[in-house]
């Protein structure tokens, strides 16, 4: 499925190898939310970084197992699930978190259309990735190809369309070859 089995095998050094996530814009997008944030789903969330990341609880929903396993043992709860049919309940969490994730997740429009889902009115999607429009991200993408990545970059501009296509409201946080984007379910 996708890129998951690249994710099976690089599970047992991801925490070494990749550097910690950066707290700030995820808090900054997560003030975006009309509600208090006392649960998150770390979308795509791997071994939990950016659950380290951020205060409240943090669930991390990823279709990797040894991922989940290196979540589990880093403390957090786990939901493994194909990100395109997410196993929770309708209005169950206060934000949705994404990072360095969301171009390797397949259709991202049905993916969006999940996390609209399950966030609670005046809750929040965060997203954090790599926009293939900088030098750098073009060079990020062609390199995931070239290594069997099935990834699709979107940029900060194409990402904000996807989520006011899922009736949220998008603000472009930040931009540049790493860029957030926030999109805010309306309150009630």
């Amino acid at each position: 499925m996708h890129d998951v089995p690249y994710f099976d095998r690089f599970a047992a050094v991801y925490d070494i190898l990749l550097p910690e996530t950066d707290a700030a814009p995820l808090e900054s997008g997560l003030a975006f939310a009309d509600r208090p944030v006392e649960q998150i789903v770390d979308l795509g969330g791997g071994t939990g970084r950016a659950g380290r990341a951020v205060e409240p609880e943090t669930v991390v929903l990823d279709a990797s197992e040894p991922m989940l396993t290196k979540a589990r043992d880093n403390g957090y709860p786990t939901v493994r699930a194909d990100a395109r049919q997410f196993p929770i309940r309708s209005n169950a969490t206060d934000a949705v978190l994404s990072v360095d994730a969301i171009h390797h997740l397949p259709s991202v429009g049905v993916v969006l259309t999940e996390a609209a889902r399950i966030l609670r009115p005046g809750g929040v999607v965060v997203i954090r990735d790599f926009d293939p429009s900088t030098v750098r991200g073009r060079g990020l993408a062609m390199a995931e190809h070239l290594v069997g990545f099935d990834s699709t970059f979107y940029s900060s501009q194409e990402l904000a369309s996807e989520l006011r296509a899922v009736g949220l409201e998008p603000t472009i946080l930040d931009t540049g070859f790493v860029y957030t984007v926030v999109g805010k379910k309306q309150s009630s």
